[in-house]
């Protein structure tokens, strides 16, 4: 049977490894008679896969002693209210930087908190670039900055941390969701990282945040207990039943990333497919990527075709190649090629053939 490449933007691709492995432990976790799904979330067993999770992630993304990790539901969307809700403390203002969809659902949904303040925006280009730092007008008086460190939807993608004054004690914030784990991050330059899991970490269900403990404890009057940041660390993200198989299989995608050479090693994988999509992009005018090549994303490749009307043929027989999901965002059109980590180099090469030979038929 040929291989299925799955270029899905979420839920995405897990890799074929973990699927395995979850597939032969499905009925029986180690011994327990029980299925993950199965399992108390206090008990033991899943204690100890808890455990080892966060151990892993720690190991992997070198996170410091002096933050705090939480298995969280509800989405990165529902981060869009928690972080103003627990961050603004006696503040009553935050930047946001606009570079897509999902920076202006987070911008929308904070105005219900906060005066809101768009330090800056690429809505101009229809947010084909991120704006450097030097185009930010902050507000000394803001409680944090928040950014997207990759649009999943346009294809955008930060390569830079942002440089805080260290001394304004505004801590940054940054959405993650489509390239968290997909190269190593000093995380101690954030106050708040936060990441949906079905894009690059495990299935959907969970939510990751990474938190500065300093930052805990503070919410707004009347905030809902599961969206107080403290319930979730004094309770070790137990005080309601976690997404509890979603841990498990972002658990086994953690040791799969040890196993590829650890941020480093994913990165460097990621940077050869990246770099084989966007050559070919680049070599031809029947392809085009909108994106500022400073700026275009290592984990979402948008792009379109010369001809919008062979559209629908390129998707067909992208599918009878066993290249699926690639049409683009309803929002945008096109296509849109998403990937991350558990996307094999097999797989973008394949497209890229396919890519090639579509062109040389059509053009």
């Amino acid at each position: 049977m040929n291989p299925i490449y799955n270029f899905s933007a979420g839920p995405a691709v897990l890799p074929k490894e973990v699927l395995e492995q979850a597939r032969d432990e499905m009925l029986d976790w180690h011994g327990s008679g029980m299925s993950v799904m199965e399992m108390s979330h206090r008990g033991k067993e899943f204690m100890a896969i808890a455990e080892e999770t966060e151990h892993d992630l720690r190991e992997l993304a070198e996170i410091p002693q002096n933050y705090t990790v939480l298995f969280l539901q509800g989405g990165a969307s529902s981060q869009f209210a928690m972080v103003p809700l627990n961050l603004l403390h006696d503040k009553k203002k935050a930047d946001y930087i606009n570079t897509g969809q999902w920076s202006t659902k987070a911008i929308e949904e904070a105005g219900k908190y906060c005066t809101v303040n768009v330090a800056a925006s690429s809505s101009d280009a229809n947010f084909t670039y991120v704006p450097t730092q030097d185009q930010w007008r902050l507000d000394p008086e803001a409680a944090y900055i928040h950014y997207t460190s990759n649009e999943t939807i346009g294809g955008v993608e930060f390569n830079w941390i942002p440089k805080i004054d260290p001394n304004s004690g505004i801590p940054l914030v940054v959405d993650m969701s489509s390239d968290i784990l997909s190269r190593p991050v000093d995380i101690s330059q954030f106050g708040l990282i936060y990441a949906g899991a079905q894009k690059n970490l495990g299935p959907a269900g969970l939510t990751l945040v990474i938190i500065r403990e300093d930052l805990l404890g503070k919410p707004l009057a009347n905030t809902p207990t599961l969206f107080d940041y403290h319930i979730h660390a004094k309770n070790d993200s137990m005080y309601n039943t976690p997404p509890t198989y979603a841990m498990y299989i972002t658990g086994l995608v953690l040791k799969w990333l040890k196993q590829k050479g650890g941020l480093t090693g994913i990165e460097a994988m990621n940077i050869a497919k990246a770099n084989l999509l966007y050559d070919l992009l680049d070599s031809t005018e029947f392809y085009h990527c909108p994106v500022a090549k400073s700026d275009r994303s290592r984990m979402n490749v948008p792009f379109t075709l010369q001809n919008p009307a062979l559209d629908d043929e390129f998707l067909k027989q992208a599918k009878s190649n066993g290249l699926i999901q690639l049409k683009g965002h309803r929002s945008v059109g096109g296509m849109r090629a998403s990937i991350y980590n558990a996307m094999p180099f097999e797989g973008v090469a394949k497209l890229v053939t396919f890519m090639k030979e579509f062109a040389h038929h059509h053009a």
